[in-house]
Order: C-alpha cells, then sequence, then structure tokens
C-alpha cells in the first residue's frame, strides 16, 4: 500500500473576501531549491489587504494565491545542487528571490529586480502552509539562540533595518516614526540599535503608543485632532530641536505633510507606509530645506546581519508576538489581525511542535 501523502494545510486567497484552508501537493523541490517544514509564519498587514481587496495597487489576485511572506521552518529535503544546507537545518525564510541576474542584483539592489519572485505577491504563492520549497540562497540558517518565531519576524525587522539604512541613522540622532503599528515597531527598534539618541514616535492608536514605550521609545504622541504642522511642532518641543530623520510608516496624507514639515533642514524624510497613489504634500517646503525624500521596497541584504543582531540577543523582537494560532484557526487569526488585535499574529503550523 502506498504511504498517505502529508496533507500540505494552505490559507489561499480566491478573490476579494474569499480566504480558504485548502490541502495542496507537497511541493518537491528543484535543484537550487530546499523543501521546508513551515513553523511559524506571522501576519502582515498586506496579507489581510489581498483577502480584502483582492489587489494591491497592480498586484492583482487573478488565480487562488497562498498567502504568507514571514516564515521559518526546517529543512527536510534540499535539491541536487544545493550544498549549504542540509535536512534538519532551522532556517529563516527572505521572501523575496530574484528571478534573473540583471543590473539591478548586479549593484545589490536585487529588491528592484522587476523580475522578482515575491511569497503572496500575486502570482506567487506565499509560505502560509505546511511545506513550502524556496530558493536555497535565499533561506538562511538560523543559530540554536534565536527561536522559529524570532526567525519569522526578521521579515517585518527588515523593513525597520532597510529603512533605518536609506534614512542614514546612526549614532546620535533623533528620529521622528510616524505610526506604531508592526511596522512603525520595528523601525523604533532598529533606530535604537543602531544608535539613534533620541526617537519620538506618533499614532491615533494610545494601546500601540503603550507598546512602543514598552520597547523603548523616547517620547510618544497621541495624534487627535491637530495640523501636521501643529505635530511637527510638538516634536520639536519635545526633542529640543527637528529631527535629522522621519521614518513615515502609516501612509496617511496627513503623516507624509506631518513628515515634511518635522524633519530638519538637510535631513531625510524615508516613506515605508503606503497610501493612496495620489498625495498631496507640502513638497516646496521640502525643497527649498534640502528635506531628502527617499522610498523604500521591502528590503534587500538584511537577513545576514538580522540574524546577527538576534543571535547578541540586544534586541528583544519576541515581545511584538501578541496572539498565537494553530494553522486550522487561520481565518480565526485573520479575522483578529484584520479587527487590530494585538500587535502581531503567529500562526504555528507545525502540528507536531507549536513552540515559539
Amino acid at each position: 500500500m502506498a504511504a498517505a501523502r502529508p496533507e500540505n494545510l494552505s490559507v489561499v486567497v480566491h478573490r476579494a473576501g474569499d480566504l480558504r484552508l485548502e490541502n495542496r501537493p507537497v511541493p518537491e523541490p528543484g535543484p537550487n531549491e530546499v523543501l521546508l517544514r513551515i513553523h511559524s509564519v506571522g501576519i502582515c498587514g498586506s496579507d489581510v489587504h489581498y483577502w480584502q481587496n483582492g489587489r494591491i495597487g497592480d498586484f492583482i489576485v487573478k488565480k487562488p494565491m497562498v498567502l504568507g511572506h514571514e516564515a521559518s521552518g526546517t529543512v527536510i529535503k534540499v535539491g541536487s545542487s544545493v550544498t549549504h544546507l542540509k535536512p534538519g537545518d532551522r532556517v529563516a525564510i527572505e521572501p523575496g528571490a530574484p528571478r534573473d541576474i540583471d543590473e539591478f542584483c548586479k549593484i545589490g539592489r536585487y529588491n528592484l529586480s522587476p523580475t522578482i519572485f515575491f511569497c503572496a505577491t500575486p502570482p506567487d504563492d506565499g509560505n502560509l502552509c505546511r511545506y513550502y520549497a524556496h530558493n536555497a540562497s535565499f533561506c538562511y540558517k538560523l543559530p540554536d539562540n534565536v527561536t522559529f518565531e524570532e526567525g519569522a519576524l526578521i521579515e517585518p525587522l527588515s523593513v525597520g533595518i532597510h529603512a533605518c539604512r536609506r534614512g542614514g541613522v546612526t549614532l546620535g540622532t533623533k528620529v521622528l516614526i510616524c505610526g506604531a503599528g508592526p511596522i512603525g515597531l520595528v523601525c523604533l527598534l532598529v533606530a535604537k540599535m543602531m544608535g539613534a539618541a533620541q526617537v519620538v514616535i506618533t499614532d491615533l492608536s494610545a494601546s500601540r503608543l503603550e507598546k512602543a514605550k514598552e520597547i523603548g521609545a523616547d517620547f510618544t504622541i497621541e495624534i487627535k485632532k491637530e495640523t501636521p504642522q501643529e505635530v511637527a511642532s510638538m516634536v520639536q518641543d519635545l526633542l529640543g530641536c527637528m529631527p535629522e530623520i522621519t521614518v513615515e510608516c502609516s501612509g496617511a496624507e496627513a503623516s507624509v505633510q506631518t513628515g515634511i514639515y518635522a524633519t530638519r533642514s538637510g535631513g531625510t524624510l524615508v516613506l515605508v507606509g503606503l497610501g493612496p497613489e495620489m498625495v498631496h504634500v507640502p513638497i516646496v517646503n521640502a525643497a527649498v530645506r534640502e528635506v531628502d525624500i527617499k522610498g523604500i521596497f521591502r528590503y534587500c541584504n538584511t537577513w545576514p546581519m538580522a540574524i546577527s543582531m538576534l543571535a547578541s540577543k540586544r534586541v528583544n523582537i519576541k515581545s511584538l508576538v501578541t496572539h498565537r494560532f494553530p494553522l486550522e484557526k487561520a481565518l480565526e487569526a485573520f479575522e483578529a489581525t484584520r479587527k487590530g488585535e494585538g500587535v502581531k499574529v503567529m500562526l504555528k503550523c507545525d502540528p507536531s511542535d507549536q513552540n515559539p
């Protein structure tokens, strides 16, 4: 009798509003891939957005797609050309893997490659499932003292690293972060790690700002009805000067405006949060004060640094996980994320190991 095929329970979005748990075949790893038993997967705002809206900008769900891109797991099978990993290795997955060595890859900015594969960005399937095959070069071995959940959190942490790098955060920098959701909070953690002297963080939610205080924010501002100029002047009052760097993590028009008004002349505004395509901003104010406005698209070259950082125990990212659900309860987990409950919701995909 043939051995029963292991079931590969997967979280699949079919179209806007239609999220299902279904069994898919267990993939066979290609020559340069590894097959992983997935352990922990964080739910991202983008996963919820694809479920609710069926699209993000020009990325449109046209056929059923597995969600999830913040994942870690264990190697159970290696492709014929893979030499650096073996079955039993615990790994963190970098979800963006270039398909072509184009000019962006050659300069080390592979995240900008137009043909890149990226988990859970249509039409590419993600890794919110039990078994998943991925390019082995983008699976990074985790040291024994870094947990699977920390491994999964490297993905959001990488956004913070890339944003703070692009902004130029360094020893003694004063930083404003707009938005205290998961990405604002990782930007806060990274800015502090990179040597920021003082960080101010803004949000509409008092509970999110409470969390920010817990993890190291020097000052918090709960936004009520203030104008962007008023918020900018509150920031200056708290710091005693204008911040050199602002990291905007909400995408809200008013917040982008605040980012320009608040940043000191000659400083940098990094746009991380994505809102509507067209936004009214005081661009002349930025221009005449030489405020550089930079965007970020995901991240590149961040996993090794993030792993070293976590292994050194100098950054505590575990506290961002507030909710855990087994994979079978994925629909509940998505509902909790949609409602904005807690900070980071983690799905546990290995029935035999539900530990962090």
